[in-house]
Parts: structure tokens; C-alpha cells; sequence
């Protein structure tokens, strides 16, 4: 009863806000333009089958536009993140795209999708798929796993090469959102550098991978990721973040300005994100 009231308050509150003060159809970058997180989910695998027997490859992932629209309707949420870094789908992207738009929606749902990364198909086919992406109606796109600065600056040529206008420091009037990750440990030495390059939205730290590449040592991931975020804060670039209810608000307070929650307990991290946000 309790989350239901809170859910009715902040739906009321997102239409007066977005009202009031949205300049951009990705209402994310107006959030930010005022120092203001967004909130996100994963949305969430469909398949309901088993996810595959030992020696099998795991059962693909689905998601639909019914799928898409039961998210659009929840207020919570201000952008929708698809992984599709395992396993492209062209379709998936559509299909999500569509039910986010659905008529039943509470406000616009930014989405963003993640691609596979370019050292595993290679960089032509992650530029038609960034194209491909944007074309089927998401938002933004995020390039997993880049490895150096060189690879940094071929990625956000994947942008350019679009028809559309990326939104960056440099840029603030653009819609579509880049984004590239930092997933290993000679590519967080290089962050300053990535950090100033120009024509990208959001630069980011995976954690998860990154810790792998550690050999597990979560301390070192978590001071590389401040690193990251250090230098994003500098270049006034987004920094996304997956969180959960016991850390929100200590993510909130070191300014990580997209934070990305999954599972049965997402609306209850988000619920305390944008408290401790002033949302």
C-alpha cells in the first residue's frame, strides 16, 4: 500500500515536473542539465523456458513489445536499458521501442541499448549495428568493452556517421545519448584521455567485468570506477552505474548521474535513489 502511494505521488509529480521544464525529448539530459540523476532498469528477459542444460548453449533472450509497455506505464523509471552485448537482436530493439511508446505510458522512457563490442565482430559491423540501433528506435547506444583511446574515437565515429545528433558537453542542444564503457584495467589508465574527447554523452565504468579482470579484487574495481567517475565529473560527461537498494544513496551522493537497478527490488532502490535526489 505504502510503494503504491509513493508510486501515485511520484507519477504526479514527473508530469508536473516534465511539463514544467522538459528542452529535450530524452528527458534524461534535462535531469542532468539540473545536476539530477536519471533512474533505470534492465528490461528484463521474457523467455520463460529453461536457460539451457550444462553443455547447451543458454536459450535466447526475448523481449517484446508488451514487455516495453508494462515499463513505460511505471513512473519510477526514467530509462530503460537493453542488453544485447551477449546476443544482438535488431528486432528486440523495436519491438521494445514500440511498447515504450505505447499511449499508456507515464512520461518517456529513454531507451538504450548495449551492442556487442567492436573487438567482437569487428568495427564495420558494430557501425551498422549503432546505425541499425538507432533506427529501430532507441535513444542511445553503448559500446561495451573499449579498450584504448584509439577505440574510443572509432566509436564515436560509429555516431557520426548517423543521421543523428548526439547530445555532449559540447553539444547540449542533441538528443541521442553514446556511451562507452571501461572494462578492464589499461583501459581505466587511459579514462583522462577518453574523457576529453569529444562527441560522446556518457562514459562509464563496468564494474562486474572490470572486478573479473581483477582477479576478483572488488576494491581495486571500486577505486578504478571512482577514477572513472572522477574524470567524467571533469569533462561534464554522464556516468552510469548499476546500484541497488543498499547502495543508492551512496552512489546518488558521489554523483554518478544515470543509475541502472535490476530484479524484484529495482523499484525499491529507485524509490530511494530519488529521495535521496530530491525527486
Amino acid at each position: 500500500m505504502r510503494l503504491s502511494v509513493i508510486l501515485l505521488a511520484v507519477m504526479a509529480s514527473t508530469t508536473a515536473v516534465v511539463a514544467a521544464q522538459q528542452k529535450h525529448q530524452n528527458t534524461v539530459i534535462d535531469l542532468w542539465a539540473q545536476g539530477k540523476p536519471a533512474f533505470g532498469v534492465y528490461a528484463p528477459n521474457e523467455n520463460p523456458g529453461p536457460r539451457g542444460q550444462r553443455g547447451q548453449p543458454p536459450q535466447p533472450a526475448v523481449y517484446t513489445r508488451e514487455g516495453g509497455e508494462k515499463l513505460a506505464m511505471n513512473p519510477l523509471y526514467d530509462f530503460v536499458f537493453l542488453n544485447l552485448e551477449g546476443s544482438y537482436d535488431a528486432a528486440a530493439v523495436k519491438a521494445m521501442s514500440e511498447g515504450l511508446r505505447s499511449p499508456k505510458a507515464v512520461g518517456r522512457k529513454t531507451l538504450i541499448v548495449r551492442i556487442p563490442p567492436i573487438v567482437k565482430d569487428g568495427a564495420e559491423v558494430a557501425r551498422t549495428r549503432v546505425k541499425e540501433t538507432l533506427a529501430a528506435g532507441a535513444d542511445g547506444v553503448t559500446i561495451p568493452h573499449i579498450r584504448n583511446v584509439a577505440e574510443a574515437k572509432q566509436a564515436i565515429s560509429f555516431f557520426q556517421d548517423t543521421k543523428t545528433t548526439v547530445w555532449s558537453p559540447s553539444n547540449p542542444k542533441g538528443e541521442t545519448l553514446a556511451m562507452l564503457m571501461l572494462e578492464d584495467p589499461q583501459a581505466v589508465a587511459q579514462a583522462k584521455q577518453i574523457a576529453g574527447l569529444e562527441g560522446y554523452s556518457i562514459l562509464a565504468c563496468g564494474i562486474g567485468s572490470l572486478a573479473q579482470a581483477l582477479g576478483g579484487d572488488r576494491a581495486a574495481a571500486e577505486a578504478a570506477t571512482q577514477k572513472v567517475l572522477e574524470e567524467a565529473k571533469r569533462a561534464k560527461l554522464a556516468d552510469m552505474l548499476t546500484a541497488n537498494a543498499q547502495d543508492v544513496e551512496k552512489r546518488v551522493k558521489e554523483g554518478f548521474l544515470a543509475l541502472l537497478m535490476q530484479g524484484p527490488t529495482a523499484d525499491e532502490a529507485i524509490t530511494l535513489g530519488r529521495a535521496a535526489a530530491g525527486r
